[in-house]
């Protein structure tokens, strides 16, 4: 198998010499969104059980030391090291029973041992644990044949948190691993991030109501459940979910009343230069900024990010598969900004390609893949279709992310190397 060299190209080639000028690159996109957006200045404090999700607006610290004092890593008999003399073995009377939750009050002295459980504060005097399947029991004393390390099964004061150490920094989202580690720091109340306030707009007089009734022309909304799934599962408060009128004056009473009341509107359709593309138009209509139009991409290359007053406006194609690739690059980059949450998007990585690709070159493209196992040098591979189909929604539950495939890129062999970022998850 040939190995390829990686990607090099400043924004997957998206901005090479023969693209249109009105179109920019995934990257310069992305750059335009961080530089101007900014989070929702306003934070709240939250108790740690509704904290799941949350963006943190502050740095969490440790109350305490954790563990707050030297404790027992499992089921034993803490002894005192120091006591043991000659070559063993060695017969301990067991003067105390240490169960975790209760304060110690017998000393470990000499050479005795005190029954102790997994947690339990260390007797004084003591400095190991010896585990009980290392020990025989025999009535009231134990007969211990090999000399323990000092230390032995033994968690030290602080040596998961000292006291006022930052045990997660503001921006992070939490998540069931960073609440575990705000509950071990004794932070029972978080200040978070506002909820982002979001409006959908779904455009297109040809949807209905997936399952409902509809004409031979019509189509079902994919759009409408597809983005509010996605929305619920970052954790946003959706304010409003409308379907859109095709018409000018209807979209600038809609738009209009959504922005007055959201920080972020996203809608669906209307973005390209049709006749019937109305969303453009509207957006200039109500004084709207746009800070993008367009990017070199396949498929969903009209997407669009600007402002209608205070909210932030988010275009994607009405297009599903567009929709959902734009969403997942550049909605969810996006959201990240304007909740503040500083931990990043989904890391690009490279994967090889299970078969060889032919493709039109003048756009990146991002093709739904699936991961399909590992080469023999250990290398992720990825299959996928022949081609971008933007009709082909069923194809999207199949995939577990999108292949980058640069825009001069004619052809490639099979076991070539290309940039992957799989699909935001949460």
């Amino acid at each position: 198998m040939t190995v390829h060299q990686a990607i090099a190209s400043p924004g997957c080639g998206c901005d090479s010499q023969d693209m249109l000028q009105s179109l920019i690159s995934i990257d310069e996109a992305l750059a335009r969104i961080v530089a101007h957006t900014a989070p929702v200045g306003r934070t709240e404090a939250v108790s740690l059980d509704r904290a799941f999700g949350r963006i943190l607006a502050q740095p969490v610290r440790s109350r305490s030391m954790a563990p707050a004092f030297d404790n027992a890593a499992m089921d034993g008999y803490a002894i005192a090291t120091s006591a043991l003399t000659g070559a063993g073995p060695w017969v301990l009377p067991v003067v105390a029973r240490v169960p975790a939750g209760q304060a110690v009050t017998i000393p470990v002295a000499g050479a005795v041992a005190a029954r102790i459980f997994t947690g339990a504060s260390i007797p004084c005097g003591a400095d190991a644990v010896v585990m009980q399947e290392d020990v025989l029991r025999d009535g009231d004393v134990i007969h211990l044949s090999r000399r323990p390390e000092p230390g032995l099964n033994i968690r030290r004061a602080g040596s998961d948190m000292t006291k006022g150490a930052t045990v997660l920094d503001k921006g992070r989202k939490l998540g069931p691993r960073e609440i575990a580690a705000c509950a071990a720091a004794g932070a029972g109340i978080l200040r978070v991030r506002r909820r982002l306030r979001v409006a959908l707009l779904v455009t297109g007089d040809e949807v209905r109501s997936a399952g409902g009734a509809r004409e031979a022309a019509q189509i079902w909304d994919v759009n409408t459940p597809m983005l509010t799934a996605s929305l619920a599962s970052v954790g946003v408060e959706i304010i409003a979910s409308a379907h859109g009128v095709d018409s000018l004056a209807g979209l600038v009473d809609q738009l209009g009343d959504m922005a007055a009341q959201a920080d972020l509107v996203i809608t669906t359709g209307g973005i390209s230069v049709g006749e019937e593309d109305h969303v453009k138009p509207t957006v200039t209509a109500l004084g709207g900024e746009v800070l993008f139009s367009g990017v070199a991409i396949k498929p969903g290359k009209p997407v669009s990010v600007g402002r209608i007053g205070k909210a932030y406006w988010l275009g994607l194609p009405g297009n599903p598969v567009s929709a959902f690739v734009t969403w997942q690059v550049f909605g969810m980059a996006l959201i990240r900004t304007l909740t503040g949450e500083g931990t990043g998007g989904p890391t690009r990585r490279h994967v090889v390609t299970a078969s060889a690709i032919r493709r039109k070159p003048g756009r990146c493209e991002l093709r739904p893949a699936t991961l399909a196992g590992f080469d023999a040098h250990g290398r992720e591979i990825v299959s996928f279709e022949d081609a971008t189909d933007s009709a082909r929604v069923g194809l999207l539950s199949l995939a577990d992310g999108l292949m980058f495939l640069s825009a001069d890129a004619e052809s490639l062999p099979a076991g070539a190397l290309v940039e992957f970022q799989p699909f935001c998850q949460s």
